[in-house]
């Protein structure tokens, strides 16, 4: 009798579905760990990043999570913040940040890189597909701010791209945490005595249609951070810097997240900026003189 031999084509497929299930079974275990993460007894503080050598730096930092920035991840890669950057960029880079970390990774899309909620529903599903278990999702509109119209998405409109969102998450198996920014204060929009109702009226209209959170940015007034913690009804993310109460008292007022956007991307372009100028004007380095060693930083990187 000829002895049976085993198929390495039948292996090799029976063992890819498990790998499959496998890093879905992580990464869903990324996105509830993410989750948790969000409570005002000890806010998330994300030092948003925009590629890999900073996001394995904020990771060393001890940070629990990473975030991107859109605006440094598109200076980054040649192009201007809102809308410049290429929805293929977008992801390739998320890729990279993802696969250069081992804690939770957000990742900041914008508008949703496109026109229709089932656009968004599309780079939802690509996010995902690059390792993220979160996204920023946000309701200004570059046309409206372009044409000189609402610079705000009608909220009905809005809620149905996060609808869409939320349905390519759950399609995946991941249960996404999507921050639903809301850019009232950002952007100005409306009459300031009309903001705060506003910014509510669009949080509860979101976290129905499926958001996690709401992202407030711009808002600096400790009096409106607490009553949007308080009237959210969901874990509240604000921007910090300088100026701003700290992490820990932001947390006191009901915060449960605190971001720094581009801000960290900002002081990095602005050491370049400096160097050079010394270079060019003084033939000098002062600017150089507080710097990560060079083997630091390339053992960092392997």
């Amino acid at each position: 009798m000829t002895p049976m031999t085993a198929n390495p084509s039948s292996a090799a497929d029976n063992a890819a579905p498990d790998a499959t299930a496998d890093a879905t079974a992580a990464q869903r275990d990324q996105a509830l760990l993410f989750h948790s993460l969000h409570t005002a007894a000890a806010p998330l503080a994300l030092a948003n990043v925009w590629d890999a050598a900073s996001a394995r730096l904020v990771e060393q930092s001890g940070a629990r999570a990473i975030a991107t920035t859109s605006a440094g991840v598109a200076w980054g890669l040649g192009a201007a913040d809102g809308g410049g950057l290429g929805r293929d960029e977008m992801l390739a880079l998320t890729a990279r940040i993802v696969a250069a970390v081992r804690v939770p990774v957000t990742a900041d899309i914008e508008d949703g890189f496109g026109a229709t909620a089932a656009d968004v529903a599309g780079t939802v599903g690509d996010v995902i597909a690059a390792g993220a278990v979160g996204v920023n999702l946000e309701d200004g509109q570059q046309d409206g701010r372009r044409t000189g119209g609402s610079p705000l998405r009608p909220v009905a409109e809005q809620a149905g791209r996060l609808a869409a969102a939320r349905a390519a998450a759950d399609a995946a198996g991941i249960p996404l945490y999507i921050n639903a920014r809301v850019d009232t204060y950002l952007l100005g929009a409306g009459e300031p005595e009309t903001r705060l109702q506003e910014t509510l009226t669009r949080a509860a209209a979101y976290l129905a249609a499926g958001a996690s959170g709401i992202f407030v940015p711009g808002v600096d007034d400790p009096l409106v951070i607490a009553a949007l913690a308080e009237l959210v009804g969901g874990p509240l993310n604000v921007t910090g810097g300088p100026g701003l109460p700290t992490v820990p008292e932001l947390g006191k007022l009901g915060v449960a997240r605190v971001s720094l956007g581009p801000a960290v991307a900002q002081a990095a372009y602005a050491v370049v900026r400096r160097a050079a100028r010394d270079l060019a004007a003084q033939g000098g380095y002062t600017a150089l003189t507080d710097v990560i060693p060079y083997p630091d930083l390339n053992t960092l990187m392997r």
